[in-house]
């Protein structure tokens, strides 16, 4: 027989890859163009930019968050660090995929710098729920940043060691989240695409913790406006 509780043990724990959902070959429709920067959602992108991702709860608020950076050419929402390919909301949202809620930041490095994206994200939701960020609970509203190279890989492991000491100091759990290369990245629907733009008046679960992320003077932003 199949309990309430059979459900939230799946979302609270990721499956393995053999228990995934199976997925499908092609890519679900999504956007063309980004709804408020008007710029190809999928590329191609100007030479010169960067790439992040970043998973911080639902990824509707976090994707308005990084539009908003000046030197952001384009954000996507989409799902990361699972198994299934090319997943839908829905499948995600079993906790069956192993995927998270995940934001695709493209950026010029000679405006923002990726460091001051890292102060952005630690400083916008709260890294120590573990499988959850506030009452959205699930393995795809897990923390998480998926790296591009071992400069971001560094960087994103000397903030996350320097907040951690300032969530000790303030007398914070540990931080749970997960750094690790990325892999495939899925854009979601077109109706998650920069959803509050669309709906001004939407859900919008972002909350940090309310303590300052001071980035190590080694991976310190370099950018003038950083």
């Amino acid at each position: 027989m199949f309990f309430l509780s059979d459900m939230l043990n799946k979302k609270l724990n990721l499956p393995k890859a053999e228990e995934a959902l199976p997925g499908r070959t092609k890519p679900i429709r999504t956007a063309a163009k980004h709804y408020v920067l008007k710029h190809p959602l999928k590329g191609p992108y100007p030479d010169g930019m960067e790439t992040a991702l970043f998973a911080l709860g639902c990824f509707w608020g976090a994707e308005r968050l990084f539009w908003q950076v000046e030197g952001v050419w384009v954000t996507a929402s989409g799902y990361s660090g699972g198994f299934t390919p090319n997943p839908t909301y829905q499948e995600t949202c079993t906790g069956l995929t192993g995927h998270a809620e995940t934001v695709l930041v493209v950026f010029d490095p000679e405006v923002v710098s990726y460091a001051t994206l890292l102060k952005i994200f630690w400083e916008a939701h709260d890294p120590t729920q573990g499988m959850r960020q506030g009452n959205d609970v699930g393995t795809t509203y897990r923390s998480a940043i998926y790296t591009f190279d071992e400069a971001q890989y560094q960087q994103a492991v000397a903030s996350r060691d320097a907040y951690q000491a300032s969530l000790k100091g303030a007398g914070r759990d540990r931080i749970t989240t997960g750094i690790e290369p990325a892999g495939d990245f899925y854009f979601a629907e077109e109706e998650h695409q920069q959803y509050l733009a669309k709906n001004p008046n939407g859900y919008c679960g972002l909350k940090g913790t309310g303590i300052a992320c001071a980035i190590p003077t080694a991976v310190a932003p370099t950018a003038a406006t950083a």
